[in-house]
């Protein structure tokens, strides 16, 4: 995590040097759902596209595709986001010590009261990236501009409560495997024929619509959560590329802290892949997603369903899906 972030402020340096025509510089998409569309590519999801997937569905095991949280667990808090906190707010010891619903010493005895609570970023864990978590001169998916729709509590566009339950085809694309690894190098830049190799080693093709998984193997790590942040692998701005424009993919994600990896490979913007998925695309992205069992388990093709937390206004939200093996 600390080269990450050591590598981005390097990266940022530089493309204030370099720079880049305004010309050239990509802009954000216009939606062909409409001029007030605030969730992209999840309009490829229908009544027909759900039932035609929930109707494939084998039963049996059902694959668990989030992670714990723990004090001390991966995160971004070396760029300055707050780490996961829980603490206790009430214990059964404590209540009768406090009283602090005023029932009375016998009633604390008998009745044990044990409470939390929790703070974190809202990019902790296993989560789903809202279209407005990365923009390009202001504005972000479908033109929406910070300076009208961005307030003191949050975006009134594309936020995290906008996006609806997904219930889609999943795939696995286990490309660690495919290269004959448990866990990809530090640093390797997924690309897009490395994407294509697997595929064909998992005799298993993309179509409009999917939920596709990236398994780096990183997540191998994720009990040790320095190895884990440190230098780790992601995609490129090709395999990106392939996932939507060839693959036709609704959502995209992987089981690494930030989906794509450093340095940037374009001059002036420090996450392009971001920016080219949930900017230019409308395609959310999912990060930090246990993928273990389905590699172990060889399911490259399940029925993907998972809901996020309806934060109004932020830029991502906590989800726990879940992975259903479909029948061929």
């Amino acid at each position: 995590m600390f080269s990450i972030v050591r590598t981005l402020a390097i990266a940022t340096a530089i493309a204030g040097c370099v720079g880049a025509h305004a010309a050239d510089r990509p802009e954000v998409g216009k939606s062909p759902w409409g001029a007030e569309d605030q969730i992209g590519r999840l309009n490829l999801m229908t009544d027909a596209s759900r039932a035609a997937v929930l109707s494939r569905i084998a039963g049996g095991r059902v694959y668990d595709l989030s992670v714990e949280y723990f004090i001390g667990m991966p995160g971004w808090h070396a760029a300055g986001d707050p780490r996961y906190q829980m603490w206790m707010t009430h214990t059964p010891h404590g209540t009768v010590v406090d009283d602090p619903i005023g029932v009375g010493h016998a009633q604390n005895e008998h009745v044990s009261y044990t409470g939390s609570a929790v703070s974190m970023y809202t990019h902790t864990g296993t989560h789903i990236d809202a279209l407005n978590h990365f923009g390009l001169d202001g504005r972000i998916w479908n033109g929406f501009e910070a300076r009208e729709h961005l307030g003191d509590r949050g975006w009134r566009k594309t936020g995290a409560e906008t996006i609806p339950p997904i219930v889609a085809r999943g795939v696995l694309i286990d490309v660690a495997a495919a290269q004959g690894m448990d866990m990809l190098p530090p640093g390797y830049r997924v690309k897009r024929q490395d994407l294509l190799l697997a595929l064909r080693a998992q005799q298993i093709s993309l179509r409009q619509g999917d939920v596709v998984l990236i398994r780096t193997g990183r997540m191998k790590h994720y009990g040790q959560p320095q190895a884990f942040m440190d230098n780790p692998p992601g995609m490129s701005l090709d395999a990106a590329r392939f996932l939507v424009e060839e693959g036709g993919a609704m959502v995209v994600g992987a089981d690494n802290l930030s989906f794509e990896t450093f340095p940037p490979e374009v001059d002036g913007n420090y996450v392009p892949v971001h920016t080219y998925l949930l900017a230019q695309q409308g395609a959310p992205i999912m990060e930090l997603v246990q993928l273990e069992e389905l590699a172990r388990d060889r399911v490259y093709e399940f029925a993907f369903i998972g809901a996020s937390l309806k934060l109004k206004g932020a830029d991502a939200a906590p989800m726990r899906p879940i992975a259903i093996a479909l029948r061929r």
